[in-house]
């Protein structure tokens, strides 16, 4: 969203409005929209919390005499973690679409190829553990993460690299193409997204997988300490999906909103629904296929190693099950949220649309 709201700063600024004063703008907005959600939070956190003990308490890893409370502390460790993460965050987006283009491609990149170096010296690091080290997975894991976040803050450069190359036939493909190229910046957070739920859930859902595997072929029974890891790996993985789907969800329906005026002059040019729909659904999988395609290989980069350690042999016997799923979310929410909202953008009469959005 501030990346569509770059021209509106500009304007401010150009009118006489000081950093200082656009930034509690644009903090003062992002608080009152944290205390909002938060409120609203309260009630589905009280309904997860008790599930998520009842899953314990079935698993045996927490006692049934234990009983649910959501205090006090709760409540203002939820609200004080979103409010300062509400605040950094649009500190940090005010500065990033104050100071100049070069100033940002050059920090992105600093920290893009150090999340790329620790990784792999994470993955690395895999190899010097045993196969019984109860550590094992976290060095993959962890390694899969870095590297994923590196190719993240690498996604414009990925996605006009895969545009470079990338010919479609149809006067839609050619169109989808030419948007995506304009409109890469705008879209690297859709394919960071992406790539960070396909590389955090296929690895993690993989490695658990195999671990679960090897201790079943060792004839021992999951300790307390090995049901708490999985349980949490799980959660962990829960979590990621429903917080990567919002975000997505936000992110591609605002942008496809954003360009009204766009399709209605499409549609003033010759263009038909249909075609408009085509053009944004090629442009959507494009996004996607990049987005998949990153986010497994960094996946495999830690699961391949983990499995090596763990079974001594190179991947899982899992087959493509899980991967397919992953694949199924990801696709499902990406397509069905564009078209979806390109769809409700259409029904608008293309002059209104245009008149409205001038």
């Amino acid at each position: 969203m501030l990346e569509m709201r770059t021209r509106e700063l500009e304007t401010l600024r150009c009118s006489g409005a000081t950093p200082a004063q656009l930034r509690r703008m644009v903090v003062g907005e992002a608080v009152a929209v944290a205390l909002a959600g938060t409120i609203l939070a309260i009630g589905p956190a009280m309904l997860g919390g008790r599930a998520l003990l009842g899953v314990f308490q079935d698993s045996g890893q927490v006692a049934p005499t234990v009983d649910y409370s959501f205090g006090p502390f709760a409540l203002q460790s939820g609200l004080g973690i979103t409010l300062l993460a509400a605040t950094g965050a649009a500190i940090l987006a005010v500065r990033r679409a104050t100071r100049g283009r070069r100033q940002r491609d050059r920090a992105r990149t600093f920290f893009a190829y150090g999340a790329l170096v620790a990784g792999v010296v994470s993955v690395a690091v895999t190899f010097a553990f045993s196969s019984t080290d109860a550590a094992l997975m976290a060095a993959p894991a962890y390694g899969a993460i870095l590297l994923s976040v590196g190719l993240a803050l690498l996604a414009p450069r990925l996605l006009k690299g895969v545009l470079d190359r990338l010919q479609l036939p149809g006067a839609s493909g050619w169109l989808a193409v030419r948007n995506l190229r304009e409109r890469a910046d705008r879209l690297a957070g859709i394919l960071m997204s992406l790539i960070l739920f396909t590389a955090v859930a296929t690895a993690t859902l993989y490695m658990q997988a195999v671990e679960s595997d090897a201790v079943r072929a060792s004839g021992l029974t999951k300790s307390v300490d090995a049901k708490n890891l999985e349980t949490l790996n799980f959660t962990v993985v829960g979590i990621i999906v429903v917080f990567v789907c919002v975000m997505l969800v936000n992110s591609l329906y605002a942008a496809t909103t954003y360009r009204a005026r766009e399709f209605g002059g499409l549609r003033l040019a010759g263009a038909t629904p249909g075609q408009v729909l085509r053009t944004v659904g090629t442009e959507t999988a494009v996004l996607t296929v990049t987005g998949v395609r990153s986010g497994t290989v960094t996946a495999l980069a830690g699961i391949v190693p983990f499995t090596m350690v763990r079974t001594d042999s190179v991947l899982p016997h899992h087959g493509l099950g899980i991967w397919l799923a992953v694949v199924a979310v990801a696709s499902t929410v990406t397509l069905g949220t564009s078209v979806v909202t390109a769809r409700r953008v259409l029904r608008t009469p293309a002059v209104e649309a245009v008149a409205l959005a001038a």
